[in-house]
């Protein structure tokens, strides 16, 4: 293991967390889109993450993480009955967003949480190795 390994790796997991907090956030955002760009109401994303090389170099042990992908959410828009809504369908019904805001915020707090574990463990690799630096002293 080279000396910034660690560093690496947590870096590389800080900003993975970073971009799946993004992704939590336009879930948030878009709870209430009923038209979109693609036509019909707005699929929830999510990220997909994959582990890799820090250095990519295959043969070392320093693992970092990476989003590999951003994937739309399959399940079926909710329907709500709302006959005075613009994109009320002839029945009444509105497609909502497939968005849960109690999922979402539970994952904004996990990928909260791992940033700031990752944080730590930056910040207690680096005082490791300014104590190791003392020892020469």
């Amino acid at each position: 293991m080279d000396l910034y390994g660690v560093f690496k790796t947590s870096a590389s997991a800080l900003e993975a967390q970073r971009q799946r907090m993004n992704i939590v956030a336009s879930n948030l955002a878009n709870v209430h889109t009923t038209r979109t760009e693609e036509g019909g109401p707005y699929k929830r994303k999510d990220v997909v993450f994959q582990v890799t090389p820090a250095d990519d170099d295959p043969k070392t042990l320093n693992n970092g993480v990476k989003v590999s992908e951003v994937v739309e959410d399959q399940t079926p828009p909710m329907l709500v009955y709302d006959p005075t809504h613009p994109d009320a369908n002839a029945q009444g019904y509105v497609e909502m967003p497939n968005v849960n805001v109690i999922e979402e915020m539970v994952n904004m707090m996990m990928a909260s949480r791992a940033y700031e574990a990752n944080v730590s463990a930056f910040n207690i690799s680096k005082g490791m190795y300014l104590k190791t630096l003392e020892l020469g002293k």
